[in-house]
């Protein structure tokens, strides 16, 4: 796991389930407890957006005010071009 922010217990897991086929498309599943405030979450998933090159996909308050953010970015697949 790694935090971002200033918030330590930020929950971030790169792929949730099982694995599926190979996809165009990295994704970000980030938990966000109840006392981190809006403005808060707001800078952070802001930060992601514009230095990590992650777009928001999609947002979720989950019971007891909790919040869980869909970010993904698009894989950049490199094929060499050298004989070496």
């Amino acid at each position: 796991m790694r935090e971002i922010g200033t918030h330590a217990s930020h929950v971030i897991s790169p792929s949730r389930g099982r694995s599926s086929a190979p996809s165009r498309f990295e994704w970000r599943v980030v938990d966000i407890p109840r006392d981190v405030t809006r403005s808060e979450v707001h800078a952070m998933v802001n930060e992601q957006v514009e230095y990590g090159r992650w777009e928001l996909k999609r947002s979720q308050i989950l019971v007891g005010g909790a919040r869980r953010v869909w970010l993904r970015r698009r894989v950049m697949r490199v094929v060499r071009t050298d004989a070496a």
